[in-house]
Order: C-alpha cells, then structure tokens, then sequence
C-alpha cells in the first residue's frame, strides 16, 4: 500500500467512500488517507464509524444511496467516488434495491462533476447467462453494467473470493475447517476459484482513483493461485497447524441445504451463507490481467494463497489476539480485524466474564490483583489449579512451579505460574497469557474499576481462542467448573479487598483513639 502514495495523481483531491462501515470500506479508508487523499465518507449510522483510528481524520455526513437528496450532498466537491454497497443477503427485492441504488448514484454523481466511480463487484464465469448466474453474482455484475454505462467514467473491479480476517468468504472457510476435522461436502467443494489478498484488493481500489479519463471498463483481479474450494481448505489447515482435513464429497447439498450445513457449523448468519453457497457452485477465475497496465504490481504482488492465508491468520498470533479481543490497541494491517467487524469474524472465541462490587478503594483492590498468584495463591479452589498445574507438568507444561519473581509487585513479562504477564496498567488492569500446554490461546483479565457513582468494582474476563476442534472440546469440557473457578476467584478477590479495607479501618480507629487517649489529662 505505501507504495501507492507515490505512484501518481494529484494528491490532496477529494474522494467519496460508501460501505465505510463494511469490510473493504473500513480498510480503504486508511490507505486512501495515506495515499494523500481527503475523505469523506457517507454512512447511514454515522457513529459506527467513531471507533476506527481514522474516524477524526476524514469528513463524516449521513446518508443513503437510495436516497437522492443525501447523495446529492455527499458527492459535492468529489473527484473519485467508491462505491462498496451491497445487499449482503438475497432476501426479497435484493436485485431492485441494488439496481435503483447504482442508478441514484450514477445520475447525482453525473449532476456533481464527480471524475470516475470505482466499484468493487464479483467475479462472474464467463460465458455464463445472466438467468444462470446465483442471484448474488447476478446482481454484482448488473449493478457494474449500470456504472459503465453511465455518463461518469468508472472502473469495475471484480474478485472472487477475498482472503482475509473480516471477508465473508474468509471467515466460511475459518470456520468450516477449523470445526470439521472430518467434512462431508457439496459438489462445489471441487469448483475452481481464484482468490485474492485484502491487500492486494486494496492497492487496486487505491490505484484506480489514478486513472486516465478515457479508461471505463471492468477488470478482473485475483491473486496467482487457481485452485479448488477443497484444496483451499486443505491449504488452509496446513498454514494453521491444523491436522489433515479428511473431505468426503456427496451430491445431494443443493445451496439450500449447504447454507442450513454452514448455519449449523458456523456463526455465519444463514442469511448470508446462503449466496456465498450459491455462488460457489460457479467457476470464477480471472479471463485477463489489464488492471497492471494501470496500477503495476509491486515486486511479492499479488500476494500468493498460502502468504494471503497467513497474514489473515496472524491475529491469532498471542499478543495481536489478546489486543483485539480486549480492545487494548488497533489493527495496524489490511488483514487484521477492525472493532466494527461482526462477531462471527475473526475466528471462536470463548469468554467468561465476572463484575462484583467491591466495599474497598480501588487502590486497595488493585494491591489484591496485583498479588495474585505464587504463594498468594488464586483465592479459589486451590486444589482444581493444583491439579491443573501437576496435568500441565505431565504433558511438558510449566505447571505452578515458577511463583512470582515478587510477592507484592509485577511488571510486564513477568512469569507468574503457568501465567505471563502481558499488559500492566498500574492501578487498573492486569493480563495475563497461559503458557500452560492448551489446544488455543488464552487470557486473563482483571480490573480495578470505578462506576460513575464512585462504587468500586472488580471485574474479570477470561478468553480462550480454540485451535481446531480439540480446542472447541476442552473449553466445553471444562466450562462446567468455571463457576466454580472464575466465579470462586472473583467472589473471593472483592471478599479479601473488602477484609483489607476494613482491617486499615480498624488499624486507623485504634490509632486515633491511641492519640486520643494519650493526650488526655
């Protein structure tokens, strides 16, 4: 992406991006911004964008592309205008909706001196008729057909599957071979595709806002690797340590029924399983490669399959998981998570959470937090983490036998047990990261914290991101003691802050009487 900023153009000019709040719109944003452009982005729910890093950076105004008068007032002073809107299900009026959607767009576009539309659609088979296309595919290609045939220049992109932490497609194939070490699939487990890195996907929106006037047409992207939907899987679990998939296929999973099968097995709401499904049963590979006469390909672009992979499966490395999921710190990469992706991205993770008032100062309760562990011990059950620490030990783990470098005080990268600590924020917040052996990544959280009334509360989280399906069993199979364990740790941090606060209580009265006392006559 750094490249692109000096590739051409004149920067400074003034670019629209619709769909912020998507998946592609939330990471072009940033690389438009860094490219030297200024932003303006339209979105119906204006504050879903507040929590991006670049929400103070760009222009924000409220609207709709359905709605003529909205767009009428963002598309004013616009050079480059991006269009990332889609009906994400195939729900009734879909098509019409995305149909008159492009068309609004293109007439207020035409109306506002914009220079060129750039569009982000689907790869579609060649040669195929429209009738026969997925309804999904079908109207991507149309609503692209609007944009070159308007009076506005425009660039059509269009990329089959995106490879990516956040894509849709992406997160089908995470969870899909993450959960089933044994899969019984569809016929289009065999279909052809052409995937392509999110960041490669990037550098062509980024680049197509440097196009030359005379330059409307559509063209395909995708990365250098032709390969089937099944050994995409295969690819997958090989590049996340996953053990081999066993894959068996049968012929009866029409694309209703694969979407009810990936709705079961996955978070992937039904409603948008079903068009990814449908349109897996077409081969979408690229027919040409114009776009680099246009925004040339750096030296390592595109982005290879198992590189693509890799990169969006880096947040699951410890300490970027730990900061997404705690919301301690921000991607910093195409391919990294942002907060407004949805909840079934980013791969499982499984939480426990506990919040307790607390009859202490806040400070006091820190001192308990930040003494946990060693031979303070972990104020619940101390014979479950005595066994938990001697069955860690028997599989080559640390086990409990580290103890803390100090009784009272802790810094980062410190061990503590079968812990380490990963982020300290003195008076308020403890983590901690298992090095104990476990089938996924796990976390500790603990907190010192203070309600608008002044009330002080002890809060706790536990996460534990599963590696395959081994990890999805051990967090089921011991989630039934973790009232015991969590909740016991909880009740039993607030009871012992509490008991301290009352014993400096205590300790401050006997002093004043002491006072009082001796200086009567």
């Amino acid at each position: 992406m750094n490249g692109q900023a000096d590739t051409g153009g004149e920067r400074g000019r003034h670019v629209l991006v619709t769909g912020a709040t998507g998946y592609i719109g939330g990471r072009l944003v940033p690389e438009l911004l860094d490219a030297g452009y200024r932003v303006r982005c339209l979105a119906r729910s204006p504050v879903k964008l507040r929590d991006h890093p670049w929400a103070p950076r760009v222009e924000v105004v409220r609207g709709d592309v359905t709605d003529a008068r909205s767009l009428a007032e963002a598309l004013r002073g616009i050079d480059v205008a991006y269009y990332l809107v889609h009906a994400l299900t195939t729900g009734p009026g879909f098509e019409d909706t995305d149909r008159t959607a492009a068309r609004t767009f293109t007439e207020q576009a035409a109306l506002a001196g914009v220079g060129r539309v750039v569009y982000l659609g689907g790869l579609a088979p060649t040669g195929v008729p429209p009738a026969e296309l997925s309804p999904h595919l079908r109207s991507r290609a149309e609503v692209g057909e609007i944009f070159l045939a308007a009076r506005v220049p425009a660039t059509v992109l269009r990329a089959a599957v995106i490879i990516g932490s956040g894509s849709a497609s992406f997160e089908m194939l995470r969870h899909l071979t993450e959960r089933l070490p044994v899969m019984v699939t569809p016929s289009w487990i065999g279909t052809r595709i052409q995937p392509i890195a999110v960041r490669d996907v990037l550098r062509y929106l980024v680049g197509s806002a440097d196009m030359p006037p005379e330059v409307n047409r559509a063209f395909d992207i995708g990365g250098p690797d032709i390969v089937t939907y099944e050994e995409m899987m295969r690819r997958y679990a090989r590049v996340a340590g996953l053990p081999h998939r066993f894959i068996l296929r049968v012929p009866m999973l029409s694309p209703g029924l694969s979407s009810l099968w990936i709705g079961l097995v996955t978070p992937v709401p039904r409603a948008l399983a079903r068009p990814l499904a449908e349109s897996l049963r077409h081969e979408v590979v690229c027919d040409e490669h114009d776009i680099a006469r246009h925004v040339p390909d750096p030296p390592g672009a595109p982005v290879a399959l198992d590189e693509a992979l890799s990169l969006a499966l880096r947040r699951v490395k410890e300490a970027q998981v730990a900061t997404r999921w705690s919301s301690a710190a921000l991607p910093g990469a195409p391919s990294d998570p942002l907060p407004t992706d949805p909840d079934w991205a980013g791969g499982s993770l499984y939480t426990d959470r506990r919040r307790i008032t607390v009859d202490a100062s806040r400070e006091g309760l820190w001192r308990i937090i930040e003494g946990v562990g060693g031979d303070n011990g972990w104020y619940s059950f101390p014979l479950a983490w005595a066994v938990r620490g001697w069955l860690d030990r028997a599989v080559g783990g640390v086990g409990l036998r580290r103890g803390r470098r100090d009784a009272a005080r802790l810094r980062v990268g410190d061990s503590l047990d079968f812990w380490r600590v990963e982020e300290i924020e003195p008076g308020r917040m403890l983590r901690l990261r298992a090095e104990m052996r476990l089938p996924g990544l796990a976390w500790l959280e603990m907190y010192a914290d203070r309600d608008p009334a002044g009330r002080v509360h002890y809060r706790q989280q536990a996460f534990f991101h599963p590696h395959g399906l081994l990890g999805h069993a051990y967090w089921w199979s011991v989630s039934p003691f973790h009232a015991v364990v969590f909740g016991g740790m909880a009740r039993n941090i607030a009871r012992a802050a509490s008991r301290e606060a009352r014993k400096e209580e205590a300790a401050g009265d006997k002093v004043v009487r002491s006072a009082r006392d001796g200086a009567a006559p």
